[in-house]
């Protein structure tokens, strides 16, 4: 199927693989006997002379259920981009859209001109070139939307996409690759009675009741008796996901936003907010063809089902994972030189302060260590921040009331991290890399679009 502008769709019968579908429904409560519709991985790219086109295109959400949408070259999610440490990135934003965007490469390290700033929104009709080195781990980053007061319903109706980075080290494990690698973009959405996707904003955050894998909803997986990587992002615009399997088997963790922890963690339930990730591997070896089981948020009748996983083949493969993963050098709390505050209060501040594109707030020394205490004094419990910052990873280092921990989903190296009501988190954070302008700000998109963000330099 081919949408205007020559971008070539997938149509109902390549997304199910002409299996039956389910009629549209939300999908929460819908045990795994449900009929269910095949999970949708998006085409790989190499990030070297890359176009992406972002405008409205019919696509569907599984079951021949389409929907329009906002997309990357036709695409919901967008292709994922896959490229090797030190690689050189050029892409070319083509906006076809009614509305300015931009393009921010969510968990890398970019010049300012490179990072989606609202300063460099890309006007309808015109173009734009990221060009940058890859000067990271490797890591699960994606790229979404950063226009200013336009990015919570520019990323509801579907732009975003992963940004895969490879290096040696994560080669030489012998991890579950190829087929045994997906990454697998969580979210909710709002479908109108048409079954159209619909973004309708709210001053504390939006949530809608249909939950989608990879932009499937309903969404089933075929796996073999092996181990299976799987790179989660909670691609939602505020809501915050409990995750777990059905089985109550655990996974095992093996890195967070910033690449592989150091070594392996065994959970059995992840608390994943909006922009955050984590690479989990799942053990499919013992279980039997015809066996389902269930990654859903949450437990008993409020449980929302996101991935159908269901055992179809008996096979006997390689992948394992290795006793350590990585190394490194996390931050020291003795070597900080300073400590800063930022209180987030209610929707649109903080500080006290509403988002100005053109005011620089404060300003943070080249490669000094830091404390950055993250304050949510709120005491209503629906009030909630995950608190992203731009041009550097950090090590949480403490949380204090509320949960009162750091969860092992949070011992790595992160660029979000949630802050629920009542908490205080510290992190330490140095700037190694660009001399240049970056954010803070809540990833709860609404309230970045109300004024949750600040700019900072880097000097």
């Amino acid at each position: 199927m081919v949408a205007a502008g020559g971008t070539v769709l997938i149509t109902a019968c390549e997304r199910s693989g002409g299996r039956a579908v389910a009629p549209f429904a939300p999908n929460a409560g819908a045990g795994p006997q449900a009929l269910r519709n095949p999970l949708y991985v998006p085409p790989v790219l190499t990030p070297n002379g890359a176009l992406l086109t972002a405008q409205t295109a019919q696509v569907d959400l599984g079951g021949g259920q389409f929907s329009s949408a906002l997309t990357y070259n036709g695409l919901f999610p967008g292709p994922t981009f896959r490229a090797r440490r030190n690689d050189a990135v050029s892409v070319q934003l083509q906006n076809g859209l009614a509305d300015p965007t931009t393009i921010h490469w969510h968990g890398m390290v970019v010049p300012h001109l490179a990072d989606g700033h609202p300063l460099q929104a890309v006007a309808a009709g015109r173009s734009y070139s990221y060009q940058f080195p890859l000067i990271q781990r490797a890591a699960t980053n994606w790229y979404h939307p950063h226009p200013h007061m336009l990015t919570a319903k520019e990323v509801h109706l579907g732009l975003a996409g992963f940004f895969l980075v490879e290096d040696d080290e994560e080669a030489a494990l012998g991890l579950p690759s190829g087929a045994y690698e997906i990454p697998l973009l969580l979210r909710d959405a709002s479908l109108d009675v048409n079954g159209q996707l619909q973004y309708i904003g709210g001053s504390g955050g939006f949530t809608g009741p249909v939950m989608l894998a990879n932009g499937t909803r309903d969404a089933t997986l075929d796996v073999d008796t092996a181990l299976y990587r799987f790179r989660i992002l909670n691609g939602s615009n505020s809501r915050v996901f409990s995750l777990n399997l059905s089985s109550g088997a655990s996974f095992t963790l093996i890195g967070v936003d910033g690449g592989l922890l150091k070594t392996p963690a065994t959970v059995a339930t992840i608390t994943l907010a909006p922009a955050e990730r984590v690479d989990v591997v799942i053990d499919f070896r013992a279980l039997t063809p015809g066996t389902a089981v269930m990654l859903r948020s949450g437990t008993g009748t409020t449980a929302l089902n996101l991935l159908e996983f269901k055992v179809a083949r008996q096979v006997s493969v390689g992948g394992v994972v290795p006793p350590v993963l990585s190394t490194f050098t996390k931050l020291l709390r003795s070597a900080a030189v300073r400590t800063r505050i930022f209180t987030f209060g209610g929707s649109t501040t903080i500080n006290g302060k509403i988002y100005d594109m053109n005011r620089i707030d404060f300003q943070v020394p080249h490669g000094q260590v830091e404390i950055w205490r993250f304050i949510n004094a709120a005491t209503n419990a629906s009030v909630v921040h995950p608190v992203h910052v731009h041009g550097a990873s950090f090590n949480v280092d403490k949380r204090t009331g509320g949960r009162g921990q750091v969860f092992a989903w949070e011992r790595g190296w992160k660029d979000t991290v949630y802050v629920q009501a009542g908490e205080t988190v510290e992190v330490l954070i140095r700037f190694d890399n660009y001399l240049e302008e970056y954010l803070l700000h809540c990833h709860r998109l609404e309230h970045e679009d109300r004024g949750m963000m600040q700019n900072f330099q880097v000097i």
